[in-house]
């Protein structure tokens, strides 16, 4: 994504994701490991003693095995939007700043948008990438759209002590995560972001950060899983906002009730990972009529009013 006006600095790091499996969900990590393989992924499962190799200071002894996926990794995702913005600038686009006050529609068809300071762009397509307030954008077009805004939760700690190697995103059993937060310049500490999504968190545009879970909800899986994260200190909390849907899958593809109005919403907290897949397949489908390249049937916007849904067992 680099242009002559811009390098994008995505900070990607390449160290896998490690999903730890325990007597209650073991069944279940079976069943993705195999189905994964089936399907082509470049995915190990790990014994404890694996395991042990790879993060030596893991509790271990209600860890029946591991499931690790060598490719997967993480990074920066403003910069990677930075990177996608100024090419995609370079390449034509233009980018207007203005909140959508109206959507013109027209004989059950999309006709454009209108903003706020009363400019209208006239479209035959328009795409709802609104995140978690795609179902307010939609409701300018009288469209009930299943996606709700839930707060999710961040904390990130500094480490007692340069750590002698380099963590893979870790999951544990119960739902807390983490991974590393290497320093930017000499001298800054070594620190982990960790994350454990409430799974009974109230739906709203909540971003106040809730200082008390983590010392009720976060410290302690996370010291009980690494010991040594004892000493760790905290630095700072934040929250934000998933996109969530009935079964934690994307809407993608044209609305069933709005010709023209397509949508990419609800990815339910894993958008960064799958954004580059979902603008190929949108835009196969607004030239050409049909995504090629990607089969997107499973996230078909109007399942939900068929009564049908798509769960895959695998979001955190």
């Amino acid at each position: 994504m680099r242009t002559p006006e811009h390098r994008p600095r995505a900070w990607f790091r390449q160290r896998g994701y490690l999903f730890l499996a325990d007597d209650a969900n073991a069944e279940r990590f079976e069943r993705r490991y195999e189905r994964q393989r089936a399907l082509g992924a470049r995915v190990e499962r790990l014994d404890v003693d694996a395991i042990r190799t790879r993060v030596p200071d893991l509790f271990l002894d209600d860890v029946r095995f591991g499931v690790f996926g060598p490719d997967d990794g993480y990074a920066n995702p403003r910069e990677v939007l930075a990177g996608f913005r100024h090419a995609a600038a370079a390449a034509g686009a233009t980018y207007i700043t203005g909140e959508v006050s109206r959507l013109e529609v027209t004989g059950g068809r999309i006709r454009g948008v209108t903003l706020d300071g009363g400019v209208t762009l006239d479209a035959r397509a328009v795409v709802n990438a609104a995140g978690p307030f795609a179902a307010k954008l939609a409701a300018l077009a009288d469209l009930d759209l299943p996606v709700t805004p839930v707060r999710q939760h961040l904390f990130r700690c500094a480490l007692p002590h340069r750590w002698p190697y380099r963590f893979p995103v870790v999951i544990d059993p119960g739902g807390v995560h983490w991974r590393h937060d290497d320093p930017v310049a000499p001298g800054d500490p070594d620190r982990i972001i960790v994350a454990c999504t409430r799974l009974d968190e109230p739906a709203g545009e909540n971003f106040a950060c809730d200082a008390d879970r983590w010392t009720t909800d976060f410290r302690p899986p996370l010291v009980a899983r690494l010991p040594a994260f004892e000493a760790a200190e905290l630095v700072e909390g934040w929250a934000g906002l998933y996109e969530m849907t009935p079964d934690h899958n994307p809407l993608l593809g044209e609305h069933p009730e709005l010709a023209g109005f397509h949508l990419a919403n609800g990815f339910s907290g894993h958008g960064l990972m799958m954004a580059p897949a979902t603008g190929a397949a949108l835009a196969e489908l607004l030239m050409t009529g049909a995504s090629a390249r990607l089969e997107i049937g499973a996230f078909d916007p109007g399942r939900f009013a068929r009564g049908e849904e798509f769960r895959d067992d695998a979001m955190i």
